[in-house]
């Protein structure tokens, strides 16, 4: 019996050692995927703010010109934009996320408003299907590492919704991300668009424009989107491979601990089972010398 157990504890100490440089190979690699994230983040920064300038500029220029991007309307119909992740092992990462879009598809519904779901990722795709929510389309492939085309494909299909009329709002959730440490799902209203707020000073500069400032704030809403949603998706890829690589250091510091404890154990069990044959011995000799005496 003591030598099944012996080897039963032997076993799970393997299968943990391998479990343990399973997720000590995924943390390594989710922390050098940070570094990359983080840097694509930053680096689209200056875009987005280029971008916001343009459109202050040309607002002001313009008119406050009536595009249709910038058309508040009554809301019936709200288009909610979910980015989750294709994999798991992430910890609460897509939880935090995907609950906070529910609890806004609820608050919708018990307002009387209808709802149309495009989710990004197979973890916002199967939980939203399982519970019977209508998706009406599906993003995947992207949250690893997401292309300002994947951003596009994502804009174009909320922008047709909006401009068709199939939808009155748009607003997305994602996870925002502050530092490797740090993490937070968030909500960010998309359509229509909510005007850059005209800075103090931005009066004082004057511009000219070619084509006319209307026209250059049609070409360079659609544009604007199109960087949001890029963003979105850069700040919940961060998120994504830090919270995947806070899960993996638990996990693997978990592992080392399990082994420790039963390697403990198993040592234990060598030592009863070793007494135990010593004790058999020695009882075995005292018994023949015994029997050697009586004769």
């Amino acid at each position: 019996m003591a030598s099944a157990e012996i080897q039963q504890i032997e076993r799970r100490i393997g299968s943990v050692q391998a479990t343990k440089k399973i997720t000590r190979a995924m943390e390594l690699i989710a922390a050098s995927r940070i570094v990359k994230a983080q840097m694509r983040v930053r680096q689209s920064i200056p875009y987005i703010q280029k971008l916001t300038e343009v459109i202050r500029n040309a607002g002001r220029a313009s008119g406050g010109a009536d595009h249709l991007l910038l058309k508040r309307r009554d809301v019936r119909t709200v288009g909610v934009v979910v980015v989750s992740s294709d994999r798991g092992l992430a910890g609460s990462y897509n939880t935090n996320v995907i609950r906070l879009a529910e609890a806004a598809l609820i608050a919708h519904k018990n307002e009387g408003r209808d709802a149309r779901l495009y989710v990004v990722g197979k973890k916002a795709q199967s939980y939203f299907r399982f519970r019977g929510y209508m998706i009406e389309r599906v993003f995947l492939g992207i949250t690893d590492t997401p292309g300002y085309g994947d951003a596009r494909a994502i804009a174009n299909t909320v922008m047709d919704e909006y401009a068709s009329g199939e939808v009155d709002a748009v607003e997305a959730f994602f996870t925002r991300f502050a530092s490797s440490a740090t993490q937070e799902a968030t909500h960010f209203p998309l359509l229509p668009i909510q005007p850059p707020a005209d800075e103090a000073n931005a009066g004082s500069i004057s511009y000219e424009f070619e084509p006319s400032a209307s026209e250059i704030l049609d070409r360079i809403l659609p544009r604007y989107v199109e960087a949001g949603i890029f963003g979105m998706l850069l700040e919940s890829s961060a998120s994504e491979h830090a919270s995947r690589q806070r899960a993996m250091k638990a996990a693997t510091d978990n592992a080392t601990e399990l082994s420790k404890l039963l390697t403990r154990v198993m040592n234990q069990a060598r030592q009863a089972a070793i007494t135990t044959e010593i004790s058999e011995i020695v009882g075995g000799a005292e018994a023949l010398a015994e029997s050697f005496g009586d004769r």
